[in-house]
Formats: C-alpha cells, sequence, structure tokens
C-alpha cells in the first residue's frame, strides 16, 4: 500500500489537452562531461478525455504500460491496482508525446493521479529505452513534486542499473519544471530535464512541425550515444527485463 503524502490539487481546469513548448536537457559527469540542449513539443493529456486518434497523432495505449487492446486509463489503473492504489474514478493526467505519423518514442511519460476530491495520491514515470522496453516507477512526491527512488531499469548503454534517483515532477501548469537526477556513490552523475511554457494556439505549420519530435528526439539520443562510443566510453551489458505488465 502507497503512503498518500500531504495532498496536491490538480491545477488544469481544462479537459483539453495543454501543448508545452519545451527544451530537453541532458547533463553527464561521469567518466565525461557532456551535455546537450534540444528542443520539443509535449502534450498533457485528461486521460478520460483522450483526443481522438487521427492519421497523423494519437495518444495510442500500445505505445504505454499494458494492453494495447484496453485504454491507457484502464491500463494504468490495473497496474496501480496491483500495487494497492485505488484511485476511486478520480483525475489521470499524463504528460507524454504522442505518436506522430505511425511512430512513438517517449523517453518519460508522467502520469498525475488524483482521487475524486482533486488530491493527488500518486505519481507515476514511465520511463522508455532505446531498445523499445519500459519500466514504471510508483512515486509518493512531497508538496514539491520531489521523490527519490532506486534506480531500477536500464535506460542508457552508459549506466549500470545502481544508484538512485531524485525526480522532480511537479504537476505542470502555465510551465513545465521537470527534473531527474541520477547519484551514485554520493554524488550526481546524470540529469534530465524538461522545461518549458503552455503554448498558445498555434498556426497549422507549427503543428505539422511538432509531427517530427518523436522522430528528432529518438534520433538525437541515439546520436549523442555514438558520440560518446566514440569517447570510448565503457558500455554497459544490458540485462534482461521482466516487463511488468501482468507482474504483481
Amino acid at each position: 500500500m502507497v503512503t498518500v503524502r500531504p495532498p496536491v490539487r490538480h491545477r488544469l481546469v481544462t479537459h483539453q489537452p495543454v501543448r508545452y513548448e519545451a527544451v530537453l536537457t541532458h547533463v553527464r559527469h561521469e567518466r565525461v562531461e557532456r551535455s546537450f540542449r534540444h528542443p520539443l513539443t509535449t502534450w498533457l493529456v485528461d486521460l478520460d478525455h483522450v483526443p481522438a486518434p487521427r492519421p497523423w497523432r494519437s495518444f495510442d495505449a500500445a505505445d504505454h504500460l499494458g494492453s494495447p487492446e484496453l485504454s491507457i486509463r484502464d491500463n494504468l489503473t490495473r497496474w496501480l491496482a496491483g500495487r494497492g492504489v485505488d484511485l476511486g474514478g478520480g483525475r489521470v493526467l499524463m504528460l507524454g508525446t504522442p505518436r506522430s505519423l505511425g511512430h512513438a518514442f517517449n523517453p518519460l511519460t508522467v502520469y498525475w493521479c488524483h482521487d475524486t476530491s482533486g488530491e493527488q495520491v500518486c505519481v507515476v514515470a514511465e520511463v522508455h529505452n532505446t531498445y523499445g522496453e519500459r519500466h514504471c516507477y510508483l512515486l509518493c512526491p512531497d508538496a514539491d513534486g520531489r521523490a527519490d527512488t532506486p534506480k531500477a531499469f536500464y535506460v542508457s548503454p552508459f549506466f549500470a542499473v545502481d544508484g538512485d534517483y531524485t525526480m522532480r515532477l511537479p504537476m505542470p501548469g502555465d510551465r513545465l519544471a521537470l527534473r531527474i537526477t541520477l547519484r551514485r556513490g554520493g554524488r550526481d552523475v546524470f540529469a534530465a530535464v524538461l522545461s518549458g511554457t503552455r503554448s498558445a494556439p498555434v498556426p497549422w505549420w507549427v503543428r505539422l512541425r511538432d509531427l517530427a519530435t518523436p522522430y528528432r528526439v529518438s534520433a538525437l539520443i541515439r546520436r549523442h550515444g555514438i558520440a560518446l562510443w566514440a569517447r570510448r566510453v565503457p558500455v554497459v551489458a544490458r540485462p534482461a527485463q521482466l516487463p511488468q505488465e501482468g507482474v504483481q
């Protein structure tokens, strides 16, 4: 059973998806100092009001935890129930990048889970790697959106599955400010920051540019991996990953 932290009330009133113009920053401190910054767009979506799929964009259950035959909301509800969490039908807000033109890549999807009174019960951080694997972390953040959890999933081929994450995941409002820091041996060795602002309505050609986001982010992460490999940063073998689907 999850221990509930001080209540946090959600700030998003509309049921319509909210678009954010954001920047993804990665900073590495172990073996080599390296950082990069890339623009991207991401969306905050009410899982009870997911937009209908379109040929060019969709929020697809197949890209997230659980069965592709169920909705994202139903899959998350099942997963939480297996871990002693019952939202009672409360609201869930998901931050993620939709499938675009048949391609999906979500390094991080965050779910802010509330009860029927609007109080935040927990946060789920769903992490994907470039090998098509995923892992969800069940978090109980404090009032500032901060939670600590052991690393339990292979993400980068240049980091072993050890150390601890400090995740700061306050629910977005007009601004988006998420940060995940990996600590090993008492020091910060890696940080990922997603920051941005809520977007006003944009013209069609900007929306057209958004369709490239999953392709661009996937390609850039691989490009930076190649750069680390070229600098002879040791590659860590990928352990077998047991899917969480069906695991209680």
